[in-house]
């Protein structure tokens, strides 16, 4: 069904991509690629839906065919009825306002008869159990909502491919069971699916080839069985993630002596008559990281938002040091790093955003470049944020809260679409920046994060 031969592709005003590609993947194959962030995985989705060269322009050769064709000469939209897409931001695919225009837009774009559209976006809406979020606007939906109506939109087109880039990155774990069932199911149904994922654990019984992609090269195949047979240490080396799933970290509630840095009393959100959560306490003390979780749609997001003074609660206070804190007062002393890292970069340069805000003491200055070096963003330094990769702009979002001088660090998902080595930075970098005296608290559904820098853990249940 897809078939690569000795394919290169090399980005205009760059020296990054792919070299001498040669991958077939068989009708009815599950093939997953992985490897380090910003090697070459999601290059390799869009020459297969087309987005490279067609979109992102550049240098290309070799052969590419698509059950069975050449389609480099094919016009893009045609490839669409061959290729479905789902895409790491799932909003950048987003072409409505609601839900289930979503869903049915693919349908409706090639001129489905009326009766058919209804159907298939209806059985796609019940079947990723979105029945609920049919009323709400798409941009009021968490990340991992988002992300279910992606799939639910490209399901409803029942196109032979399925690409996915990064399908789980803001999946709680029961989001990321309904997605594998679904994949499995169509896999079943003789769908052929290439999915470039980070996380592993959720794949080893779906996939039927691991594909490790390196330096713009496919450097080893391995099978499942090969895959599970690897140490953590040789996993640590080849930056992946855990093979295996990790079952849900058991961490106490936050406890700690003295005045609390942080302290929720009694706070609720509603939004548009709609009762998000109420009544929430919650104290967070200096040197501490603290894993906040919950199902996608709980109101995490949400909560970090108002506790960082960029939205407001219905009721309750919020305490910085025993006093209750405006929400000026609650910007300039915590630090929010979003889940959608493209709204929150301002400048021209990485390391004009990296300093942005902060004194440029010389003090400040090595530490950013050391951050840099660190997050291996150094190559990128007077690079625009915007040509970074997902994972790259991520990085630079935890760096910019690391550097930036705030007492209370609100990260929201900070790993989603990272690979295991970075993961692992992250872990180490926020935990060097709790034993310095932050109060750290992390959004997220990342269970080897938690195992690996968090002290407490506290589940919001909206």
């Amino acid at each position: 069904m897809i078939w690569f031969e000795h394919v290169n592709f090399q980005y205009a005003g760059s020296e990054t991509g792919v070299t001498d590609i040669c991958l077939h993947v068989r009708k009815g194959e599950c093939v997953v690629l992985t490897g380090p962030s910003g090697n070459g995985k999601t290059t390799l989705i869009r020459l297969v839906n087309g987005l490279v060269p067609a979109f992102y322009t550049g240098r290309f050769s070799g052969c590419i065919q698509i059950d069975g064709k050449d389609r480099n000469s094919e016009p893009l939209w045609k490839r669409g009825k061959t290729v479905g897409s789902v895409f790491q931001d799932p909003g950048s695919q987003f072409f409505s306002s609601e839900m289930p225009g979503e869903v049915a837009f693919s349908c409706e774009n090639y001129g489905f008869p009326h009766e058919k559209i209804i159907l298939r976006t209806d059985t796609a809406i019940r079947r990723f159990h979105l029945e609920r979020l049919r009323s709400r606007s798409l941009d009021v939906l968490s990340s991992g909502e988002k992300q279910r109506t992606a799939v639910a939109s490209v399901y409803a087109m029942n196109p032979p491919i399925y690409v996915c880039d990064e399908p789980t990155a803001n999946l709680d774990g029961k989001g990321i069971e309904e997605l594998r069932e679904v994949l499995q199911s169509l896999k079943q149904e003789g769908c052929t699916l290439l999915i470039a994922e980070h996380r592993l654990s959720w794949l080893m019984d779906l996939a039927d080839r691991f594909v490790y992609i390196r330096d713009g090269a496919t450097q080893w195949e391995r099978t499942p069985e090969q895959m599970r047979r690897l140490s953590s240490e040789s996993l640590e080396q080849l930056e992946l993630r855990a093979v295996r799933q990790y079952r849900s970290t058991r961490l106490s509630s936050p406890t700690g002596i003295g005045t609390p840095i942080l302290y929720l009393r009694g706070l609720s959100c509603k939004r548009r008559n709609h009762t998000i959560w109420e009544n929430l306490n919650l104290a967070a003390w200096a040197g501490q990281i603290i894993a906040v979780t919950g199902h996608n749609g709980a109101g995490k997001t949400t909560l970090a938002k108002i506790m960082a003074g960029l939205e407001r609660p219905s009721k309750g206070g919020i305490f910085l040091h025993g006093r209750k804190a405006s929400p000026v007062q609650r910007r300039k002393s915590c630090w929010y790093s979003s889940n959608d890292t493209g709204t929150q970069f301002f400048t021209n340069s990485v390391t004009e955003e990296l300093l942005l805000g902060v004194s440029r003491t010389e003090e400040r200055l090595e530490k950013a470049r050391n951050l840099l070096k660190r997050f291996g963003l150094y190559p990128y330094k007077d690079a625009h944020p915007a040509v970074l990769s997902g994972g790259q702009k991520q990085r630079l979002s935890i760096a910019c809260g690391l550097l930036s001088g705030r007492e209370v660090l609100l990260f929201d998902e900070p790993t989603s679409g990272l690979d295991g080595g970075n993961m692992r930075k992250i872990a180490s970098a926020l935990a060097e920046a709790a034993a310095g005296g932050k109060t750290i608290l992390v959004i997220t559904h990342d269970e080897e994060l938690i195992q690996a820098c968090c002290d407490f853990r506290w589940e919001l249940s909206g």
